[in-house]
């Protein structure tokens, strides 16, 4: 759980670094970034920080916010209500992610190392490193996780509609929904 003085840094922090990049927020969307750190109480490694412009039933856009090293945990966007799936495609704004997605071979020495690897809770093993004006795009229901790199990174979305919600996480430990303190 985070406390409000952790969730106020947090947002503080990627606000910062979305202005860096030049994106540009209103003080009403400042003050609704999500911050997330997947009920794990370890934000610096394990977490991100989200914008969210629009999630309509058919198109969902955002920046994602990671701080250097820190992971988006590996989870899927399983099916719901006759769709397949959430997709999605990451558009890399400034830094480097690290994304690693199921299927293809796996790389042989990957650039991301997260924590609590060492609990079998990462098994998508291709990792493909992106940087500022390159993207991927995720199929529906396809295991993937990412990571900032060493300066973190600023990521656009760009999705079908979200519900996050529903996300299946690969370590049972975790929950999507942030669980905030006084």
């Amino acid at each position: 759980m985070l406390t409000a003085a952790q969730t106020q840094q947090a947002r503080d922090r990627a606000a910062k670094m979305l202005a860096a990049a030049g994106i540009a927020i209103t003080p009403a969307e400042r003050a609704a970034i999500e911050v997330a750190d997947f009920g794990l109480d370890d934000l610096e490694h394990i977490g991100l920080e989200i914008v969210v412009y629009v999630n309509t039933e058919r198109v969902c856009a955002k920046e994602l916010v990671l701080f250097p090293h820190q992971t988006c945990s590996e989870h899927r966007h399983p099916p719901f209500d006759g769709s397949p799936g959430k997709e999605e495609t990451f558009r890399v704004r400034t830094g480097v992610v690290y994304l690693h997605v199921e299927g293809g071979e796996p790389t042989p020495d990957p650039k991301a190392h997260p924590v609590r690897a060492e609990r079998g809770v990462y098994t998508a093993k291709r990792e493909i490193v992106l940087h500022p004006g390159e993207q991927f795009t995720v199929p529906p229901n396809t295991k993937h996780w990412f990571q900032g790199g060493p300066d973190g990174a600023v990521v656009s979305e760009f999705s079908t509609q979200s519900r996050d919600e529903l996300d299946i996480f690969t370590d049972p430990e975790i929950s999507r929904m942030p669980v905030y303190t006084d």
